[in-house]
């Protein structure tokens, strides 16, 4: 159990059935391990086998009930919410990744939007359904000259993944004013640590590329400005957020911001993962990431004065468990 998560466990987590989407992402599969070490019943929906992910490449997998299929499937949802008798979801299925969704604006729209709406109308359908979290993102505010963002910036996505959140983001707002859905929002800053498989992504890349002795590779210049959280971190908002869902129906068709409220350039971030490996500062700056927002921060004002949150893990503490995470990982056979 997580040296910090044994002093959380409470009786709202006990035996509650509880649904996650996406739970073979970086997000996912840490929420479920969240969950099950709180004695949650988690059931899971997989629509690709990742063997190696956290939730499929070790003990989580045993701990779950795993269901195939597709977030789009409303009958498959409807009867896994009924037949498992499920009172809280943690909708977190998406097509994540900036670069593929700029190449296959359907397929993203299909997971992020319909998969979206096919979920949240499944929970309307199903009685036992009491929580519902809704897994948005910072890229939904789009570009803005009002930085850090608060919650009460409009939605002005312009890209596909921007657009693609922004409208699952106003869906769910929608069912919460249209049929008093209990669903809440998280707009959560860049999420990074062990377990993310995209290699894409820049803290991934950057250690495995450390780590095989070669340059890591910057697909912008270097000059856009994001705030990054801790995984962990992350998946603690989750289950806050559904807790005070839970007790507190003002809250429902709300969304909060969450953030260490460390704005970094992302040369800034790659030369903090270099320094912390002990590894020189080079890398190869491509220069080539369009439909990417410049700057992008939020804050998290409102969630720490509404929630009492706050993150429980620093930025180099964040690191250093993810370089931890990687090398252990790719010291693996055939990683």
């Amino acid at each position: 159990m997580s040296a910090w998560l044994g002093l959380l466990v409470t009786s709202f987590w006990r035996d509650r059935p509880t649904l996650v989407t996406g739970a073979t992402g970086l997000l996912g599969g840490w929420l479920t391990r969240r969950l099950v070490e709180s004695e949650a019943s988690v059931v899971c929906l997989v629509r690709d086998w990742v063997p190696r992910s956290l939730l499929l490449g070790g003990p989580l997998a045993s701990k779950v009930t795993m269901v195939r299929g597709d977030v789009r499937d409303q009958a498959l949802l409807e009867r896994v919410m009924g037949e498992y008798e499920i009172d809280t979801v943690m909708h977190l299925a998406a097509q994540t990744i900036v670069p593929i969704a700029n190449r296959n604006p359907v397929s993203t729209f299909e997971t992020n939007i319909g998969g979206t709406w096919t979920v949240l109308e499944a929970c309307r359908r199903s009685p036992k359904v009491k929580q519902i979290v809704y897994a948005s993102s910072d890229k939904a505010y789009g570009e803005s000259d009002e930085l850090p963002y608060d919650e009460s910036a409009p939605l002005r996505g312009s890209y596909p993944y921007d657009v693609s959140k922004a409208c699952g983001d106003r869906i769910a707002q929608s069912y919460a004013a249209t049929y008093d859905l209990p669903v809440a929002i998280t707009r959560c800053g860049n999420c990074f640590g062990g377990g993310d498989l995209n290699w894409n992504r820049l803290v991934p890349g950057t250690i495995r590329a450390a780590l095989r002795g070669e340059r890591p590779v910057i697909r912008s210049d270097g000059t856009l400005v994001r705030d990054y959280l801790y995984v962990e971190d992350a998946a603690a908002t989750y289950t806050l957020l559904a807790e005070h869902l839970a007790s507190n129906s003002e809250l429902r068709g709300e969304a909060f911001n969450f953030s260490n409220e460390l704005r970094m350039s992302v040369s800034e971030m790659v030369e903090r993962i270099l320094d912390l490996m002990g590894k020189g500062a080079q890398f190869d700056m491509r220069s080539d990431a369009p439909n990417e927002i410049q700057h992008q921060y939020l804050s998290a004002e409102r969630a720490q004065r509404v929630l009492g949150w706050a993150p429980k893990f620093s930025l180099e503490e964040g690191l250093k468990r993810t370089i931890a995470w990687y090398t252990d990982f790719l010291n693996q056979p055939n990683a």
